[in-house]
This record gives C-alpha cells, sequence and structure tokens, in this order.
C-alpha cells in the first residue's frame, strides 16, 4: 500500500504532484507528471503513480510502481512500470520507463511495440516511425512494418507508408485482417484526398478524411494561425452554425450522390432537436432510429452526450458497421475524447461545446457575466429556430484560411468513391495536424 508513510520523491515536480494526492486530488497529481514527464526519473515517478494507482484501486499498475520504486535499475521493472502506465491511460509516463528497459536491452522487439504504443497514444507517430525504422532489419511484418506504415500515415509521411504498405504480405493470423483491411482503406482514402487537398500540416480537412473516413464540415475562424489549425477549444454553439452544418451536410450528400430516404432521431435531446431541423432541411421524412436500417441520414448533435445516456452505448454498438447506404452525422464531435464510433460527416471538431439550447454565458444586466436559462420548449419548436436562422459563418479573426461552398462541395466529390467505407472505428489520434488543446 502507498500512504504518507512512504519514501517521498526528491524533485520538486514530484513533491507538488504528492502534495496533490495529500489534498486527495488524484487527477490534479498526474496532470503535473505530464509536464515533466520526460525529464522525470521513472522510479522517482513511481512513487507518485502508486500512491494515485492505490486511491483509484488499479492493482496492477499499484505492484507495477512498487516494484519500480524498489528496483529502479531493473530493465524488467520498467518494462511492467511502463506496459501497466500504458494500459491505464498514462502513456506519458510510460515511454521514460519503456525507453530505460530498451536501453538495457537494445533491439528487444517486445520493447519495442510497447514504446511504439505509448507513442501512438500521445500522438506522436514521428517517433514511433524513428523508433520502428531503427529496427526494421530484425523485425515481423506483422505487427511491425504494419504499425511502421500506419504510424508513417499517422505522422504525414503517406510515400513512407505506401512503401511500406506495399511489402506487407497478407497476415497469416486473421486477427490482422481488420487491421490491414483498415490501412487500405486509409490509404485509398489518401489518394482520392490528394487530388484536390495538399495533404499538409494545416490540411485539417483533408487529414481528418484520410484518419477517419470523416468528411469535416467547417473550420474555427478563430485561432487558425495561433495553434488551433481549425478546430475549436471550447466553442458556445448557436442556431446558426447547426444551420450551416446541416446544409454543407446537404451539399455532401448531393456531391457523393447519397440518396438517403429519411433521417433517423436519435434518443436524446440534442440529437433530436438536429435531427428534426436536418428532415426540414434534407426534405425527408423523420423517424426513431432503428439499427440495421438503409439509406438514411443519423443525426447526432454530440456523440459523446449519446454515450452517456440510458440507450447510448448499445446504439453507438450498433452504429460501429455501417448500414448500406446509411450516413452517421454528427454536429460537434471532440477531438479530445473522441466518440467510440467515428462518424462519417461532421460539422465542427471541439474541446467542449455548450449547446444553443443549453444554459449559455451571457451578458448581465450588471455587466457581468452570468448564465441565461436552458431553453426547455419542445424539441420541434427548437428544431424550428434552426432551419430559420442565419447560416453565414461570423467573421472571426480573419487569419483562418477560405472555406467557400465551391471548395467543399469540389472536395466531397474528389472524395465520394471512398467515402462511407468500412467500420466506423474510434480514431485514437488526431493525426498530423496538431492543435492546441487546454486543461
Amino acid at each position: 500500500m502507498f500512504s504518507r508513510r512512504n519514501r517521498r520523491p526528491k524533485s520538486a515536480e514530484l513533491l507538488t504532484a504528492w502534495e496533490c494526492l495529500d489534498a486527495g486530488d488524484v487527477p490534479g497529481a498526474l496532470r503535473r507528471l505530464r509536464a515533466g514527464a520526460e525529464d522525470l526519473p521513472p522510479a522517482e515517478a513511481a512513487l507518485v503513480v502508486g500512491r494515485a494507482a492505490d486511491s483509484a484501486g488499479f492493482d496492477d499498475l499499484r505492484e507495477a510502481a512498487a516494484a519500480l520504486a524498489a528496483r529502479p535499475e531493473r530493465a524488467r521493472a520498467l518494462y511492467d512500470f511502463g506496459y501497466a502506465c500504458v494500459e491505464r491511460g498514462l502513456s506519458y509516463l510510460a515511454i521514460p520507463a519503456l525507453r530505460g528497459a530498451l536501453a538495457q536491452h537494445p533491439g528487444a522487439l517486445p520493447v519495442v511495440r510497447e514504446l511504439v504504443a505509448a507513442y501512438e497514444r500521445e500522438g506522436r507517430h514521428r517517433e514511433a516511425v524513428e523508433e520502428l525504422t531503427r529496427h526494421e532489419s530484425g523485425f515481423a511484418d506483422w505487427p511491425d512494418r504494419y504499425l511502421l506504415a500506419f504510424n508513417a500515415a499517422m505522422a504525414g509521411d503517406l510515400a513512407l507508408a505506401n512503401r511500406q504498405h506495399t511489402l506487407l504480405p497478407d497476415p497469416e493470423d486473421p486477427q490482422w485482417l481488420p487491421a490491414r483491411d483498415r490501412q487500405r482503406r486509409m490509404l485509398g482514402r489518401a489518394a482520392s484526398a490528394a487530388r484536390v487537398s495538399p495533404l499538409d500540416s494545416t490540411d485539417l480537412r483533408g487529414w481528418q478524411f484520410v484518419i477517419g473516413g470523416t468528411v469535416l464540415g467547417t473550420l474555427s475562424p478563430f485561432g487558425f494561425a495561433a495553434g488551433m489549425t481549425g478546430r475549436y477549444a471550447w466553442v458556445q454553439d448557436s442556431h446558426g452554425a447547426c444551420l450551416r452544418g446541416l446544409l454543407r451536410l446537404k451539399a455532401l450528400l448531393a456531391a457523393a450522390e447519397v440518396r438517403p430516404r429519411s433521417v433517423s432521431l436519435l434518443p436524446d435531446r440534442g440529437s433530436r432537436i438536429l435531427g428534426l431541423a436536418a428532415a426540414d432541411v434534407l426534405d425527408l421524412p423523420a423517424e426513431p432510429f432503428a439499427p440495421g436500417r438503409q439509406d438514411t441520414v443519423v443525426i447526432a448533435y454530440d456523440l459523446n452526450e449519446l454515450a452517456a445516456t440510458d440507450e447510448g452505448p448499445e446504439i453507438l454498438g450498433q452504429l460501429f458497421e455501417r448500414a448500406p447506404g446509411q450516413v452517421l452525422h454528427e454536429h460537434a464531435s471532440s477531438w479530445t475524447d473522441a466518440p467510440v464510433v467515428t462518424a462519417d460527416s461532421v460539422t465542427l471538431l471541439c474541446q467542449s461545446v455548450v449547446a444553443p439550447w443549453d444554459g449559455q454565458l451571457c451578458q448581465g444586466d450588471d455587466g457581468g457575466v452570468e448564465r441565461a436559462e436552458a431553453d426547455d420548449r419542445p424539441a420541434a419548436e427548437v428544431s424550428a429556430g434552426i432551419v430559420a436562422a442565419d447560416p453565414s459563418p461570423g467573421e472571426g479573426d480573419g487569419e483562418t484560411p477560405a472555406d467557400p461552398d465551391e471548395g467543399f462541395a469540389a472536395f466531397a466529390a474528389a472524395v465520394r468513391d471512398t467515402w462511407l467505407q468500412g467500420d466506423r472505428a474510434r480514431l485514437t489520434s488526431s493525426g498530423p495536424v496538431r492543435s492546441s488543446r487546454f486543461a
């Protein structure tokens, strides 16, 4: 057991994290560790991690941390700690430990693979590529060459990704068949998007399509050149933005020559409001969602919001495999906490959103900021406000690239043959286009 009686860490950063644990703030302690993870001695970090794991009831991580704190020189202890950190979502702490284990056993592929897994979860695909390339002479095609091709694509190096993918034989183990098929689809999407999109380090729409098959409707008009590259951090949504997203969806369906026969309504309030508006915009009948229904547009406001409902997890499981002619549209999609299924069409990418019908921040009578009351009118009345709204984009800060309707339609037409293919696997990375995120 870890307690206040255990040996305390020595560094100032770790002492601050230790004090967070004294106050019962486990998330705060882990945030402190993230800030300096690269420079922290793994055995010292293990003291804090062990206490945090004890508080959270993660016995595997607690035991691995205790073993490393007791024997910091042991490669096995470093590996086990790194492995447990990856499993428990602390990949940033796994990386120094796994590097230490690999330094003691150069070329050990199990350690290399776990280090690559940690890099992937942190979105550090370029470093994963470098690590795999160093060991290319000794690795296996599955999983190692596959991992090299995948991480090359996620790092934005399509030439390397295609070259490595071409060298891959079909896997003998059937467990790798879904991964092979997803990678084929990803590289196919890249080839179609490249005809009209630069696929450079700021091409958010292009890369969002490549990595997940999602056509992104709009870009944030703020902070593009200051680190956001088209994504939102926090957004206070509006009826006009909802309508603009639905109009982009309509243009996407037309350009891709997809002709749905209905709009499927999901059960959470936000999705029902937006779905009723979509039925009006698309001039289609609306009906409650049914699994397996073909030729329909399923409308979600926020898939994470749906997941929090009683019916949500089951519905999301039913949406993982795409029914013929089914399109999943999500209005506000989290890029820092990706939904368990990836939508085919998304209006905007954000870290946090306040829906127009939720209590939004506004200026009070005294000039201060206060939260307005939520709009609790029937869903049909709220959706009518969306249809009647002004869909014109705001001016923004003037630094976001132009995104005319004609350009969006051209992108949609170029990728239509590789859109709506395969399953809707969750995105585990934001890909080659980086954006600032906020705690």
